[in-house]
């Protein structure tokens, strides 16, 4: 798969794919024999994993670290494991912050809606 393909596909800029690889969040991608990115099924599906994770607040240090260790092979799995473990955890606190601030959102707009119902009820019974 070319490279315009995989941006489509994972909805990603050709630059952000070009760190991803640079930086060793994803594998290095194969090439053709002239030299350009040949995207297979698994590193289609590297790109996706990492927006994932990036999406629920993983760090690029992290992953990298994570990448790193998936390529040593099952040696590594306890401290993928960890790391997938940890952000599930930070994720699982960001997301019961954000029901909070929701929950009082939600307060804040039923303030409102109690709010304007009356003052357009006085204002109709003006009129």
């Amino acid at each position: 798969m070319t490279i315009a393909e995989v941006c489509k596909l994972c909805n990603v800029t050709a630059d952000t794919l070009r760190y991803y690889e640079r930086v060793g969040l994803i594998p290095p991608v194969p090439r053709t024999e002239g030299g350009i990115r040949d995207y297979s099924e698994e590193s289609v599906n590297w790109v996706r994993f990492i927006r994932h994770m990036r999406a629920a607040g993983l760090q690029v240090s992290a992953l990298a670290r994570y990448v790193a260790l998936f390529r040593k092979g099952d040696a590594s799995l306890a401290e993928r494991k960890r790391i997938l473990v940890r952000q599930r955890a930070l994720l699982a606190a960001r997301m019961e912050s954000l029901r909070q601030v929701l929950e009082r959102l939600d307060a804040k707009i039923a303030t409102y809606e109690e709010r304007c119902a009356v003052w357009e009820r006085e204002h109709l019974r003006k009129s």
